[in-house]
């Protein structure tokens, strides 16, 4: 019995060393995908080939839509970011992340051209950043503060009233 409790207690210990060494490797214990926590870092490239970064503060707040093209309700949801983005582009960063992963660029591109999308689209090739992020569902789209706080978070497409709401909160 002595013997089956030491060996529990040495798997036990190495599951935590093992989580904390992950937690290391994946970024401050502060940065975490949740409202009121610093927005995990990372920087991807483009479909126009440019580099954009999200860490810590900004000049203007930023929303991040992640999304592929066979997704129904990013498709439904795609004229209204347009919109959106068209009307507050000055005032904040809108960066829509492809899970290129699990998805691809031609199609992104496709999609991009048939909704005439004029807002950075970043190309998750490895998954990193949604897991990161801890995408589960998309669209997901999160909310974040010149302080690089995440204010919102949202999973599925949201009504237009609401989106417009989070948004005025977040570039007020």
């Amino acid at each position: 019995m002595k013997k089956s409790i030491a060996i529990l207690f040495i798997i036990m210990l190495a599951v935590i060393a093992i989580y904390n060494n992950n937690q290391t490797k994946n970024g401050s214990p502060d940065q975490i995908p949740k409202i009121g926590f610093t927005a995990p870092h990372f920087s991807l490239s483009s479909l126009d080939n440019q580099t954009y970064q999200v860490a810590g503060k900004r000049d203007k707040p930023v929303i991040l839509n992640f999304w592929a093209s066979w997704c129904g309700p990013c498709r439904e949801e795609a004229p209204y970011l347009k919109e959106v983005y068209e009307k507050y582009k000055d005032r904040l960063d809108f960066y829509a992340i492809n899970l290129t992963a699990n998805d691809d660029v031609e199609s992104a591109k496709a999609f991009v051209k048939e909704f005439g999308l004029s807002f950075p689209i970043l190309l998750d090739e490895t998954g990193k950043i949604a897991n990161l992020y801890q995408v589960i569902s998309i669209p997901t789209t999160y909310f974040i503060n010149t302080n690089g706080i995440i204010t919102q978070k949202i999973i599925g497409a949201t009504d237009p009233g609401s989106f417009e709401q989070y948004m005025k909160e977040l570039v007020r």
